[in-house]
């Protein structure tokens, strides 16, 4: 498209927005090939769609959508709260690319009480209205297996698939099965149990799938009551144990206060990219339904953007009356006859916290189940984290981190391990002598090992890492700065790992003077970097206990003379130890070093004889 053609395009689309009337509504922009590719709604049309359009607009993504529009429709409503209704009807009927993606639980399994001539109840993934009256979805399967078995204990609802008639049973052609002998059943198939009790059983299942439990528990208390009264105890005493078993489902239940009663709540967590949206119902004082949506994002909506069609969304779901919503925040929606409430104490700032507890759970059990699909989508996530948490310019990919180990000065040697990804690439560990440091100086050994190992890179112009990680605090960070900035003039990230009094790592710290960086010590970034530092201890003790004990081990055999470094580690190669070159018979010495230094050895050991 040329620049007049785009001209051209945005002097259309503003002639339209001038003419558009300040009501509220629902806009649609179309791209050039007349598909409809944003769906949105305002109080104010004009307003809200002359935004768009504004030179000082800085979002990218809505710079985007702006260069695809080439036309522009719009439908006015009578309020606010139609227009949402028409909004959320629009982008379900023509899923525009540039709206919010809602991804919703369709494989989440809800019940279902069927519209037989006996209903049945059972749970099921695949939703047909034909097939009768829905309760869920449930997020939490082990929820919807509880009230499942409830309702199987209270009322026994029959449990085959038979097509039953009421022509059938009257002609006698069913018999009972299994379920009934082991009392699972009532036969209501032969008769044995009436059709009006069984619809009484299966109303009172509908009550506590609705989560009215209360009403349901003061009708079998009256019914109790008069069969008693009427001396019909075995029947009074059935009321009594579906009252106990409904009574103690309640209390496991999570219960807020008698006094909240049909409440929704909505809480939001989000991302960059995605947002879920935790949804509770309260009835009766009681929770009876929690759902978390994931909103994948196409724009840079806000939370509150986001929330507006969540409302209207799950409360248009779950067919939701409730006169009240809860949320985290104030949201610019107006919604006839309910009350927007954001509470800060008491019962009601429970709910929104439990709801908010439930939206991170889900978040973070999403977050576990694609980083167990893609394991690399967990390293960037904790590269990002780090960048975010000390401000670098870019993430983590290669982290190098030092140590020194020696004993009072003795066999000194360093080591560096390299992290790339958050995980090591042990192909890029090194290991180093002390060379020009004498005595028991780890600040100098310090300087020294990192002066080297950077001065190298930069000759053989090798990639240098994104950040360095010194094993001790600010001592080690320093000298390592003054190697890496002062001496060899690079810019390279410093952080340290220091550790408290009983020798654990408990800080991060970073920056010149060095701060301590607020993270959590079971978090996972600080256990990868503890890590980090755990295998650069563990990389420079192998290597000096090796070293010392190669020194201990031949230190024996250098001193004697005529004997080379070849032919001791000849000896050591057949040997094993110096121990064993010793007690060595003369002609074994000789076999594998010859006649003359067998003779030298042996002589070494055995003095004249």
């Amino acid at each position: 498209m040329t620049k007049e053609e785009n001209e051209a395009r945005l002097a259309k689309l503003k002639a339209i927005v001038s003419a558009m009337p300040d009501k509220p509504g629902s806009y649609q922009y179309y791209d050039n090939t007349g598909t409809i590719i944003y769906v949105g709604k305002a109080k104010n049309l004009k307003n809200r769609v002359s935004s768009y359009f504004h030179t000082e607009v800085d979002r990218f993504k809505t710079k985007v959508l702006v260069s695809k529009i080439w036309d522009i429709s719009y439908t006015v409503v009578n309020s606010e709260e139609d227009a949402l209704l028409l909004e959320n009807a629009l982008i379900k009927k023509y899923n525009p690319r540039y709206n919010v993606l809602l991804k919703d639980g369709k494989t989440y399994p809800s019940l279902v009480i069927t519209k037989e001539y006996l209903p049945r109840i059972f749970w099921t993934r695949n939703i047909n209205k034909k097939l009768g009256t829905f309760y869920g979805p449930y997020s939490n399967i082990g929820a919807m297996h509880a009230v499942l078995e409830l309702i199987k204990k209270l009322y026994r609802p029959r449990l085959c698939r038979m097509p039953i008639t009421k022509e059938g049973i009257d002609s006698g052609s069913y018999q009972v099965c299994l379920e009934y002998h082991i009392k699972n059943c009532a036969g209501p198939c032969v008769g044995k149990q009436s059709l009006q009790d069984y619809q009484n059983n299966i109303d009172q299942a509908r009550e506590i799938l609705k989560g009215n439990t209360r009403s349901v528990l003061q009708q079998l208390r009256t019914d109790m009551q008069r069969l008693a009264e009427e001396l019909r105890f075995e029947e009074a005493q059935e009321l009594k144990r579906r009252y106990l078993l409904i009574e103690q489902f309640v209390a496991k239940s999570e219960v807020v206060s008698h006094t909240i009663n049909n409440v929704d709540v909505f809480s939001i967590t989000s991302d960059e990219k995605v947002a879920f949206v935790n949804y509770i119902h309260v009835s009766n004082g009681q929770i009876n339904q929690s759902f978390t949506f994931e909103y994948k994002k196409r724009l840079d909506e806000t939370d509150s953007e986001l929330l507006q069609l969540a409302i209207v969304e799950m409360r248009q779901r779950f067919s939701s009356n409730a006169r009240e919503i809860i949320v985290p925040e104030d949201i610019d929606i107006n919604m006839d006859g309910v009350v927007i409430t954001v509470p800060q104490r008491g019962d009601k700032k429970t709910l929104l916290e439990l709801s908010l507890m439930n939206g991170k759970q889900y978040k973070f059990d999403r977050l576990k189940q694609a980083e167990k699909l893609n394991p690399e989508q967990k390293q960037v996530r904790l590269m990002k984290e780090l960048q975010d948490l000390l401000h670098l310019d870019k993430m983590p990919y290669q982290i190098e981190c030092f140590d020194n180990s020696n004993i009072s000065g003795t066999d000194a040697v360093a080591a560096c391990v390299v992290f790339k990804k958050m995980k090591p690439s042990k192909q890029d560990y090194r290991l180093y002598n002390i060379k020009t440091v004498v005595g028991p100086d780890d600040y100098a050994s310090m300087k020294e090992v990192v002066y080297r190992r950077y001065k190298r890179l930069v000759d053989e112009q090798q990639p240098l890492p994104d950040l360095i990680v010194a094993d001790g605090g600010k001592g080690q960070m320093e000298v390592i700065r003054q190697a890496v900035q002062d001496q060899l003039g690079l810019d390279i990230p410093i952080a340290g790992l220091a550790k408290d009094d009983r020798h654990r790592t408990n800080e991060l710290l970073y920056g010149f003077p060095a701060r301590v960086i607020g993270m959590p010590v079971n978090s996972e970034l600080f256990k990868t970097l503890t890590q980090l530092q755990d295998e650069v201890h563990r990389f420079a003790i192998t290597f000096h206990r090796n070293k010392r004990s190669k020194h201990a081990l031949q230190s024996e055999l250098d001193t004697i003379k005529g004997i080379g470094p070849k032919t001791k580690d000849q000896l050591l190669l057949k040997f094993k130890s110096t121990k064993r070159i010793r007690e060595a018979q003369l002609s074994d010495l000789q076999n594998v070093i010859g006649i003359a230094k067998g003779n030298i050895v042996y002589g070494y050991f055995h003095g004249e004889e």
